[in-house]
């Protein structure tokens, strides 16, 4: 048992190894986030992870956690005062009846298979363990099932070796896919009825709550993911590349939507000129037309004309309207998959 020195930051690990100089501690702040920002950048060479998040893209985060109180939900590991980890859980009502208690645990590669990363995994599920009792203590309707969930990429053997030990079993996958602009770009025109327009900041309300209507279909789908509190982290981290979104109108209504956007910062740390295609959708009225494909050509395009080379975007295999299908056909191949672990919450634990 490992803890720590200091009585209003102090966090008690059962079973954590004893290694002298490390100890756990609560979530200090705002003033711990650079250090969260370094650990994650410290992974990335063993993790082969390509999200390298600015320190201004994790606190707006923490500032609208949703069912996350980083004060009760965070775990951090230091050694000799240097943080060299830490962990977070949440969770989330699906509509489907399913309460998904998410969490996890970030440690330097060196510090790996110290036994430090298991402590962590056990005390997130403990900790979670508290949380759904609180949360039975007034029954919801909604919830049919519990389990907890982590993931992890086809190169974060560690992590998912951890997960395996500890008895959770893959449950859903997803793909990272990446185009080159070198090859042509098809030149499709929006269906009939529908307007291409510059998306301006007081745009952005009636582009997420067209997204939320349109991902309502989608596996996993929970309120809580659209949640007043998303909308402001949203709002925060779209401030400076609108003009490069695709969105599609009818009327008033938001069609159709690809949030286009490059990370100056992560392509210098990588050396590499990448744009991203995200959140793709197409409201249910408007699907089956060819509005997703005209959508990501003109978005291709637009990258290209802004000196990229490649497009990436990330897709879930369980996708009910062929996704992955769609983006193959317009030039993007699979480079990466992710595995979400799940493992059932027993009633009583």
């Amino acid at each position: 048992m490992v803890e720590t020195m200091t009585e209003d930051e102090e966090r008690t690990v059962e079973g954590a190894p004893e290694i002298p100089s490390v100890r756990f501690r609560s979530y200090g702040g705002e003033q711990d986030l650079p250090a969260f920002v370094a650990v994650i950048r410290d992974c990335r060479e063993e993790d082969r992870t390509d999200w390298l998040p600015a320190l201004e893209e994790i606190t707006r985060s923490y500032q609208y956690l949703v069912n996350s109180d980083p004060y009760k939900d965070v775990l951090v590991v230091e050694l000799a005062g240097r943080v060299i980890g830490y962990g977070r859980v949440s969770w989330a009502q699906e509509v489907d009846g399913l309460r998904r208690y998410a969490h996890f645990a970030n440690l330097l590669p060196a510090w790996r298979g110290s036994g430090l990363r298991r402590a962590m995994l056990r005390w997130n599920e403990q900790r979670l363990r508290e949380i759904d009792a609180e949360l039975r203590l007034t029954p919801d309707a909604r919830c049919t099932a519990r389990t907890f969930e982590a993931g992890s990429s086809a190169y974060e053997t560690d992590w998912a070796r951890l997960l395996e030990a500890e008895g959770y079993r893959p449950a859903r996958l997803g793909y990272a896919m990446v185009r080159s602009l070198d090859e042509p770009i098809p030149d499709l025109a929006v269906p009939a009825g529908l307007e291409l327009r510059p998306a301006q900041p007081e745009h952005l309300r009636a582009i997420w709550e067209a997204m939320c209507e349109a991902f309502r279909d989608h596996m996993g789908y929970s309120e809580d993911d659209w949640s007043d509190e998303r909308f402001e982290v949203y709002r925060g981290d779209n401030l400076d590349q609108h003009a490069l979104w695709q969105v599609a109108w009818h009327d008033d209504q938001v069609a159709g939507v690809v949030h286009v956007f490059i990370d100056e910062d992560e392509n210098d740390a990588l050396r590499r000129r990448r744009g991203y295609t995200e959140s793709i959708c197409v409201r249910l009225p408007w699907r089956r037309q060819g509005l997703a494909k005209a959508l990501i050509a003109r978005s291709l395009r637009a990258l290209k004309e802004a000196g990229m080379d490649h497009a990436a975007l990330g897709v879930d295999d369980d996708n009910p309207n062929g996704a992955v299908k769609l983006y193959s056909s317009m030039g993007y191949r699979v480079t990466r998959e992710y595995t979400t672990y799940r493992k059932p919450m027993a009633d009583g634990s």
